[in-house]
């Protein structure tokens, strides 16, 4: 889960809290971190660590600022490209590492700015040192992350690959497999993701990967892919997750085209009440696409991430901050402004939207055309669309995230108070009573019809590393990256397995 993933958005974690005081203030030019423009904005450090970015000089107070940083544990680099006199902040944001990157006008005020920058972080550091925040050095977070508490229900029982038989293979991307292996002593099916960790470390995911460890053994819905196992080999990460052979929505979609609005709405609504459930836990899901949305054997959803980004996309330039579709990223996030759970709203409007259209609302090969239209151009619709559809995709797609349907304080409340769900039961869809509108034509578990036959037909051995056996490590040997990676079950997770 491209979960992402803290709590708060950036704005309600960093928010300054008086008694917060002004270290320096002045003007930068900031990069853009998807459209890659300079733009002037009025910046403040403050002693709590929050380096905030307004359009113009604010004159009451330090609400609703555009930018929103934090620069505890930061690391400070200089350059003088692709202007002169520019410097970078390098830490994490929500589960990425990031890099942003400022003008000034001379190397005097390069200097000034950096320096003040790191007594700010130099004295936070030494006051606060285990304190949680949105942006700190790598290291630093897998520092803490080696304390972090034990997990239940393991009863001593060590995981390995020897427990399971390997398959057929799923999805491949640049971080590894995605595997349908049975586990031999349950004879349960699961789909094993198996990453490496070389990978994973040499393309800044290592802080990605751990959260998405995190929030998977924490969360407990129907509408979303469960945790069994975690654990490592010598080389690489294993992720032991429910297996649903229904297909990605994608894949359907391409085939018929088009959803009716019925079938729209039952698996709009499953998603809304995933959501609701995700933003009640604090977590903010960010990567809402058709390719995360699977279905069960039923025909429920089950939101998915398998984390592999397909080899013929990049990460930016410098900052490699997303991997993954950018006709999906809201408007807020293109102008780097602080986000909120109204992210996964936009979101939702864009996947129904497609399902109901068979098209995408905004789409050009150029991003930076596409970026432009995400930000700028009004949704259009086709005349087969009922009014409610209309209203509310216009509602879910609104450019202003505060002004978006489900961007107040109900959240998902409000949208489930939309027109076009009146008729919807939310108690008996939550309980799965609701019969789904389309059911998988699977003959067995163990049918993978609706998953890429590329992938389907290939070997399903993995390369042993280089030295030592492919199986499990102990937590004592697990390297500094990812102490307590491993995680074994517990009283809630899936079936019946080893550990009980």
């Amino acid at each position: 889960m491209s979960t992402p993933v803290n709590s708060l958005s950036s704005s309600e974690m960093m928010m300054p809290q008086p008694p917060a005081t002004i270290v320096k203030e002045g003007w930068l030019l900031k990069r853009g971190e998807h459209i890659k423009n300079w733009r002037p904005r009025y910046f403040l450090l403050l002693d709590n660590g929050a380096l905030i970015g307004f359009k113009s000089k604010p004159e009451h107070g330090f609400d609703d600022p555009l930018n929103n940083f934090t620069v505890k544990g930061c690391q400070l680099m200089k350059a003088d490209r692709p202007k002169p006199f520019t410097f970078m902040i390098r830490g994490l944001q929500w589960t990425t590492v990031i890099e942003r990157t400022f003008h000034v006008e001379s190397e005097k005020e390069r200097e000034e700015w950096m320096q003040a920058i790191q007594y700010v972080a130099d004295r936070l550091q030494e006051q606060e040192p285990e304190q949680d925040v949105e942006m700190m050095e790598q290291d630093d977070l897998l520092g803490r992350l080696n304390i972090s508490t034990r997990m239940f229900g393991t009863k001593g029982k060590k995981i390995t690959l020897d427990n399971f038989e390997f398959l057929k293979v799923l999805g491949k991307g640049t971080f590894g497999k995605v595997i349908l292996c049975r586990e031999k002593s349950s004879g349960s099916l699961y789909a094993i993701k198996v990453l490496k960790k070389e990978v994973i470390i040499a393309k800044d995911e290592v802080a990605h990967t751990l959260t998405e460890n995190r929030v998977l053994r924490n969360t407990d819905h129907p509408f979303l892919i469960s945790l069994k196992y975690s654990f490592q080999t010598s080389d690489r990460l294993c992720f032991v997750m429910e297996y649903v052979n229904g297909g990605e929505l994608f894949f359907h979609l391409s085939r018929e085209r088009i959803f009716s609005e019925e079938r729209t709405r039952f698996y709009g609504a499953e998603i809304l009440l995933a959501l609701d459930y995700l933003h009640t836990e604090g977590i903010i899901y960010r990567d809402l696409k058709l390719e995360n949305l699977l279905l069960d054997k039923d025909g429920h959803i089950k939101i998915a991430d398998f984390g592999l980004c397909k080899e013929d996309i990049s990460y930016g330039a410098t900052t490699k901050t997303f991997c993954g579709t950018p006709e999906y990223l809201a408007p807020e996030v293109l102008e780097d402004t602080h986000y909120g759970r109204a992210v996964d709203w936009w979101g939702l409007g864009v996947v129904m939207y497609e399902m109901m259209c068979g098209r995408l609302p905004f789409y050009n090969r150029d991003h930076d055309i596409l970026f432009e239209l995400i930000l700028i151009e009004e949704v259009k619709f086709p005349k087969s669309l009922s009014p409610e559809a209309k209203s509310l995709l216009s509602g879910l797609l609104v450019k202003d995230p505060k002004k978006r349907l489900g961007g107040g304080p109900d959240d998902a409340k409000e949208v489930m108070l939309d027109p076009f769900f009146r008729s919807m039961p939310w108690q008996d869809l939550l309980e799965k009573k609701v019969t789904p509108p389309f059911k998988p034509q699977v003959t067995s578990d163990t049918d993978t019809r609706y998953f890429d036959q590329e992938f389907t037909g290939e070997s399903v051995e993995l390369t042993p590393p280089d030295q030592g056996p492919l199986n499990s490590i102990s937590e004592e040997m697990e390297q500094p990256y990812f102490q307590q990676f491993s995680f074994h079950g517990s009283t809630g997770t899936l079936g019946k397995g080893i550990d009980q």
